[in-house]
């Protein structure tokens, strides 16, 4: 009996456009890209800016929460030499620079 109804219930339609029914798809991919993935790379452009302007001078937040005061850089500079207190300076990757609280006055 079940094999009769469904032997029974109407084909799809003939002729249409099999693309239209990957519409759907490319419509989440294409919302996914723009609530998702551009704000993502916008927010990595703008932290990228951030790292490339460090000063010395500048008093910055560092991701872990270490407040201070640049020093200086390494040779190589990928590490702020940040002053965290009169007498003491640590090395500190120039990623791990979160917030920028005060630039230098030129």
């Amino acid at each position: 009996m079940l094999l009769n109804i469904f032997l029974m219930a109407p084909q799809g339609a003939e002729g249409g456009s099999s693309l239209l029914g990957f519409l759907p798809f490319v419509l989440i991919i294409v919302i996914m890209y723009f609530l998702m993935i551009r704000p993502q790379v916008k927010k990595q452009k703008e932290k990228q800016k951030l790292v490339d302007s460090l000063e010395k001078g500048d008093k910055i937040v560092t991701s872990g929460g270490i407040h201070g005061k640049i020093s200086g850089f390494t040779d190589d500079g990928k590490t702020v030499i940040l002053q965290v207190d009169e007498k003491v300076k640590i090395n500190v990757d120039r990623s791990a620079v979160n917030l920028v609280k005060g630039k230098t006055q030129a």
